[in-house]
């Protein structure tokens, strides 16, 4: 599955999210945040070769369900697995935390 580029403006339920088979990385952000545009393409070039299933959501005050992560920073990537969550890099700089956060899925499906 290829990168989003785009925030979503809706969001899943916390219980979609959780129900969701294998792998997913929910990233939290905003298009206008200085710091969730720099992260942009070290995001690309982290999951270029990586099949993951990517939502990437827009996040502010009252938006349910960054609030159930507690998201405090923008951009903040969390790995889910099965409803869990298997590991988190909040404002990275360094494309090779994303690439070190996305391993944990590599040669898994879903």
């Amino acid at each position: 599955m290829p990168m989003n580029e785009t925030y979503s403006l809706s969001a899943p339920s916390r219980d979609e999210v959780n129900g969701l088979d294998g792998y997913t990385l929910l990233e939290f952000g905003t298009a206008w945040c200085g710091h969730c545009r720099l992260a942009q393409p070290l995001l690309s070039n982290a999951m270029a070769e990586r099949d993951l299933r990517h939502l990437k959501i827009e996040d502010g005050p009252g938006r349910p369900l960054g609030r159930s992560f507690r998201v405090k920073l923008w951009p903040t990537l969390i790995l889910m697995r099965q409803g869990e969550e298997v590991g988190r890099v909040v404002r990275p700089t360094d494309m090779q935390v994303i690439k070190q956060l996305l391993s944990q899925a590599d040669g898994a499906t879903g």
